[in-house]
């Protein structure tokens, strides 16, 4: 008796397809979601390489301050105010006011930053403020004296970030000499050891005076990715993320060099530097614009 029997049909099961959406690949696999976009030399926001975020400066928006000023680089958003108060000046320097620069990250700005001390982040930006502005002498330090040996104006310069998304030096430089256009003082008297200054009538070429700067400065920073020597420029806070390295080039009104530096361990090349002092100083000459304004 023939036995009859019965073959199955080999089945092949499909491996399942795992698909995620551009937000989670990016979570998952930062590096490479930004290497496919600026292999095609684009970035995730739609710039360029050297494409700057949209920038806006507003003056006076500080009406307790002597000069105040706003700036608005992409979703970085900083407000500066300067506050001018009378100090007795150094032993060493006295006929010398004072310029204090100080940048606060607030924990409003972002869930990067925490309550209490200055981060090391707003110590590191603080310094290079203040040793731009020293070693470039955008103010002459003897126009805040009252009296030699007596009494100084200190300029206090509080720049406070209220929304952060990257570079917050570019962004806190241009507000710090955005307000420091904006500042007038009241014309101080000095009589028998003590500083009188009139507050009742309305600010006039008569009863104050404005600062006078001898450079205005602006900066471009430029984060550097992958091994291929990209430079991004204007990196927001995923870009800043990803980076081996930034380079900010500050310069001055005439397009010379006030300062250079570079941080992380990306490396850098003359013909890289040099492709970054073009466009920094493109970007100069539209933030000074935006300053006159």
């Amino acid at each position: 008796m023939a036995s009859a029997s019965t073959a199955t049909p080999a089945t092949t099961a499909a491996s399942p397809a795992f698909t995620f959406s551009a937000s989670t690949f990016q979570k998952l696999h930062p590096a490479e979601y930004f290497r496919k976009f600026v292999s095609q030399g684009v970035r995730p926001d739609g710039r360029l390489l050297n494409g700057f975020r949209p920038t806006t400066v507003h003056h006076g928006v500080i009406t307790t301050a002597n000069g105040s000023a706003m700036v608005r680089i992409g979703g970085t958003t900083v407000v500066c105010g300067v506050k001018a108060e009378v100090a007795e000046p150094r032993l060493d320097a006295p006929d010398q006011g004072y310029l204090v620069p100080n940048v606060d990250l607030s924990p409003i700005s972002s869930s990067a930053f925490r309550p209490g001390p200055p981060s090391e982040q707003a110590q590191v930006v603080s310094e290079a403020i203040h040793r731009v502005l020293k070693e470039s002498n955008v103010l002459d330090l003897k126009d805040l004296c009252i009296e030699e040996g007596k009494a100084v104006w200190s300029l206090w310069v509080d720049v406070v970030c209220v929304s952060y998304d990257g570079n917050i030096y570019d962004a806190a430089l241009t507000s710090v000499m955005a307000a420091l256009g904006n500042v007038r003082i009241r014309n101080p008297t000095y009589e028998e050891g003590i500083v009188k200054v009139s507050g009742a009538e309305d600010l006039s070429d008569d009863n104050s005076f404005t600062l006078k700067l001898a450079r205005t400065l602006s900066s471009a920073t430029f984060a550097l990715f992958d091994t291929n020597l990209v430079a991004l420029a204007d990196p927001n806070f995923a870009e800043e993320s990803v980076s081996q390295g930034r380079i900010t080039i500050t310069l001055d009104e005439a397009g010379q060099i006030c300062a250079l530096s570079k941080i992380g361990a990306g490396a850098s090349s003359p013909a890289l530097l040099r492709q970054c002092l073009g466009h920094a100083r493109e970007r100069a000459q539209e933030l000074r614009q935006l300053m006159k304004q």
